[in-house]
């Protein structure tokens, strides 16, 4: 089986940070691919930012030069560094691993945006 935990969502004023943290645990013996997916209420779910094993990695365009993706191999952990928050990053935001073909999904850690 494989677990995923992600933490560190909060509240935080306009303008500031957060770091998320998801980690993967259990029969892992290699991932492909791990990510940050957001949802806002009423909205659909989109992707904020992925990295490969290799670290490349992808951004939705509205958070570019604000997010930062990155990832630990050895812990199967991959962090989001946000910086420069809005009201509008207010959502769950969700990990998500790619291992051997399937995709695995944590519970969810909501950010809230607001002064």
């Amino acid at each position: 089986q494989v677990h995923i935990v992600d933490s560190g969502g909060g509240l935080v004023q306009p303008g500031g940070s957060l770091r998320l943290s998801c980690a993967a645990s259990g029969s892992i013996f290699s991932n492909d691919v791990m990510a940050w997916y957001r949802q806002a209420p009423g909205k659909q779910r989109e992707l904020v930012a992925a990295i490969t094993r290799l670290r490349s990695t992808n951004y939705a365009d509205s958070v570019k030069g604000r997010f930062t993706i990155s990832r630990d191999n050895a812990k199967n952990t991959v962090y989001l560094q946000m910086n420069s928050l809005k009201p509008h990053d207010t959502a769950v935001y969700y990990c998500k691993v790619l291992i051997r073909g399937l995709d695995y999904w944590g519970q969810g850690t909501q950010v809230t945006v607001s002064s």
